[in-house]
Parts: structure tokens; C-alpha cells; sequence
């Protein structure tokens, strides 16, 4: 196993297995803990609400797990902002997984329909083994309703009503707020970038 896939319970696991089979990553998708810790990079997927996401990792018994975790580890998608402090739906404040300082919040679209769905472009590109290869201007495809602010942890931002963190990283945690699984060639090129990071 080259990836745990960590099962949150949410309906993306497959599409993201199968862009790990493009690349000839051998991946599992799991909720041992046993084999999250022993795996050499972790992935948390997600799509939906953030609720449901932590009442099923907190219901595993990965929420501790998750947060010691010292391999390279991506959330992606809803996935992403679970690695935060803490998300705000709906006018609850959930608690996340704090593997990342900061808060998510609704995404101020203005006049621009909400959720934010569909390609945009990744700007104020940060220098990391994450984007190698890629540069300001590709597109990635997002589809969320929620983001984190631009922070001193972000590796590359984008613009929907509002600038938002597109990925972030602190220390061996990374976070992609759109989906690489369904971003073409500038996906599987983060995906693979990812693989790549010394464990």
C-alpha cells in the first residue's frame, strides 16, 4: 500500500481510487487505524457537510489517530477543511481536527451563485513540492459552499465573490479545497507530486 484512503463515510472514494489507479498508486480505503498509521501517506477525502464527517471519524476512533499522524497527509474537498481548527455550517461552529490552525467559513459568493461549482484558476502560487509543475493560472474544479481565508499557510489561492485558500499546507499536512481527482492533467500532477514527498 503505497496511500490509506481514509473511509469518511462520504460518496468520492471511488472516483478518488480511481485516479490513484491511473497512477499506479496502490492505495486502500480504511478506517483500521493500525493500517493508517503504518501507511507511508495518508489521504481524507469528503464531500458534504462537515458535521457528518466528524460524527463518523469521531464514531471510528480516528480523530486522535488522524491528528498524530507525522507521514505526509492531504485532505481534499470537504476533506481539506476538516484539517482545520474548526468549520462554521449553517451558524454552528463544528470542531474539526485542529491538524491545521485556522476556521472555514461560508464562502462570500456575492452576486455569483453558491455552492461555488465548476473550473477556476489557481493564483499567488507559493514554492513547494506540492506544485511542482504547476503555475498560476491552471485550473482545478471545485464544487463547496465553504473555505478558509488566505493565511500564511496557503500554497496557492483562488477567487470565487471572495479570495479563499485553494491549498494550504502546515508541517506535513496539506489541503486541497478543490477536487485534483476530477481536475484533469493539473490534478493528477498534484496527486502524483504528493506521492512523491519524502515521507
Amino acid at each position: 500500500m503505497d496511500i490509506a484512503i481514509v473511509d469518511t463515510g462520504c460518496a468520492n472514494l471511488a472516483s478518488v481510487g480511481f485516479a490513484f489507479d491511473r497512477l499506479g498508486v496502490r492505495f486502500k480505503i480504511t478506517r483500521d487505524a493500525d493500517e493508517i498509521y503504518a501507511a507511508p501517506r495518508v489521504l481524507i477525502p469528503g464531500v458534504g457537510a462537515a458535521p457528518y464527517a466528524m460524527t463518523t471519524l469521531r464514531e471510528a476512533q480516528l480523530v486522535p489517530v488522524l491528528q498524530n499522524l507525522t507521514q505526509p497527509v492531504m485532505g481534499i474537498c470537504l476533506g481539506m477543511q476538516l484539517i482545520f481548527d474548526e468549520s462554521v455550517e449553517g451558524g454552528e461552529t463544528v470542531p474539526c481536527l485542529g491538524m491545521v490552525d485556522g476556521r472555514v467559513e461560508a464562502l462570500e459568493t456575492g452576486d455569483l451563485p453558491s455552492p461555488h461549482m465548476g473550473w477556476n484558476q489557481l493564483e499567488n502560487l507559493v514554492d513547494d513540492p506540492l506544485l511542482d509543475g504547476i503555475t498560476a493560472g491552471d485550473y482545478a474544479y471545485f464544487v463547496h459552499s465553504y473555505a478558509a481565508p488566505v493565511s500564511s499557510y496557503t500554497l496557492a489561492g483562488s477567487t470565487y465573490g471572495q479570495a479563499f485558500s485553494a491549498i494550504v499546507r502546515q508541517g506535513n499536512v496539506y489541503g486541497c479545497q478543490f477536487h485534483p481527482e476530477r481536475s484533469s492533467a493539473t490534478g493528477a500532477k498534484i496527486l502524483k507530486n504528493f506521492m512523491e514527498i519524502a515521507a
